[in-house]
């Protein structure tokens, strides 16, 4: 069986940085990559990009040596993904901020509001309400991380815990500091208002966890196999029936529902900056499906029924 050269070129410099000598024909990128590491390791696997093409698409770790189209040198150009760090850890500490910064808003704890309202409490029943509701929010997306989620990329640069904390932590902090503040005025239309946005955040938030649990279950521990999503026996999932993505419409439902309960401006705009990010998500994982299934459900679109 013959055996294959591989040479590793810079994407950007077209300099030579490896060559590997009887490479066998069934192995994998990874394989290659860990290979390369061997030489360069500075360039651990999780932060190495190889493609055949210097503008092209990275290739698959799962992908095999010999079923790509190269001859018995293979030539893969090399980009530095730069430093990585795990989605698990990402995802803890990005959702585990939101949590503990909300409650010191709610405890009031002293240099927030002033000295005399230290460790006070709202008289406003929604208040505590809201507290309850984000608070169940963020535990519920700690323990999906945990528990739940599978993910099909083990790392993601590490530049992106700064941005995504930001965003969440600093909404967070925005939105509880009007929710929490001692001046806060109750929704318009009283308790009426609020248990109509109740029901609305739990409902989307039971239909959040159904989708997520069904999208496990789509994907075996430990593979990267994907399927065309369908609705089960759970009414929550017959949305799969409209959209690409009802986890996401689910969200920005509960979200939504957060916002007619506090009825709070920042909530508001945390709403609909989800809402514009998870439209784009929502559209590339449609794109995605449309591609790989010949067969996906003409119907659906990717996060809003009939519209988006």
């Amino acid at each position: 069986m013959k055996q294959y050269e591989v040479e590793i070129l810079d994407a950007k410099t077209r300099e030579k940085l490896c060559f590997l000598d009887k490479v066998e024909p069934q192995a994998t990128i990874a394989e290659i990559k860990n290979l390369f590491t061997k030489s360069h390791p500075q360039w651990y696997p999780a932060r190495q990009s190889l493609r055949l093409d210097p503008k092209g698409k990275s290739l698959k770790d799962e992908d095999v040596l010999q079923k790509l189209p190269v001859g018995t040198t293979a030539t893969f150009y090399f980009r530095d993904l730069g430093a990585q760090i795990s989605w698990v850890t990402v995802f803890l500490t990005e959702y585990a901020g939101p949590l503990f910064i909300y409650l010191l808003f709610y405890f009031r704890v002293p240099f927030i509001y002033g000295h005399k309202y230290d460790f006070t409490s709202s008289r406003h029943t929604v208040v505590h309400l809201a507290c309850i509701c984000h608070s169940f929010h963020y535990v519920k997306r700690l323990l999906e991380t945990l528990f739940v989620h599978r993910f099909s990329h083990g790392t993601m640069p590490l530049r992106n815990i700064f941005k995504n904390c930001t965003y969440y932590w600093g909404f967070a902090a925005w939105m509880a500091y009007y929710i929490n503040h001692p001046l806060y005025t109750p929704p318009s239309y009283g308790a009426q208002q609020v248990k109509l946005a109740l029901a609305i955040f739990v409902i989307c938030q039971l239909g959040n966890f159904s989708i997520h649990m069904a999208l496990r279950d789509l994907r075996p521990a430990g593979s990267k196999t994907r399927k065309i999503p369908y609705p089960t026996k759970n009414p929550f999932t017959w949305l799969f029936l409209l959209v690409s993505c009802p986890n996401y419409t689910y969200e920005v439902g509960s979200w939504i529902g957060f916002a007619i309960m506090t009825q709070c401006l920042p909530v508001a705009l945390f709403s609909l900056v989800g809402f514009t990010q998870m439209t784009i998500w929502a559209k590339g994982k449609h794109r995605s499906y449309l591609k790989e299934f010949r067969d996906y459900p003409p119907l659906r679109m990717p996060i809003i029924p009939f519209l988006l």
